[in-house]
């Protein structure tokens, strides 16, 4: 599918996250942290990309966060799963990647949530 065929604010977000990802990426010392949201869940994977590899993540659709609503609240907690499993990992910085999605609302929570378990940005 191209970025044409996509509806208009799919579109545009689409286009800012590759205006970013031209310029942001994640190294072993400091992995991307990447957040996705779809209509019913909410995802973060913390990326190195010069391995290509995926450190750690959590969604809302796991077992044990399936009670997290997709709201502010609910992200916040997201936040804060990522960042506990990002200290068990020993990382503690990492360069957000909001996905092309305004700074606001769920994507701040999750910030705001991975920085209150430590995480540095």
């Amino acid at each position: 599918m191209s970025v044409r065929e996509l509806s208009d604010k799919l579109r545009k977000r689409v286009q800012r996250k590759h205006h970013v990802r031209k310029t942001l990426s994640g190294t072993p010392e400091k992995p991307r942290m990447t957040v996705f949201k779809s209509n019913r869940f909410l995802y973060v994977q913390v990326i190195d990309d010069a391995a290509g590899a995926t450190l750690v993540s959590a969604s809302t659709l796991e077992e044990q966060l399936k009670a997290l609503k997709r709201d502010v609240a609910g992200a916040g907690k997201l936040g804060e799963e990522i960042g506990k499993r990002l200290k068990e990992k020993n990382v503690a910085k990492v360069v957000f990647d909001r996905n092309g999605y305004k700074y606001h609302g769920i994507v701040k929570a999750i910030a705001d949530g991975a920085r209150k378990a430590g995480i540095e940005f």
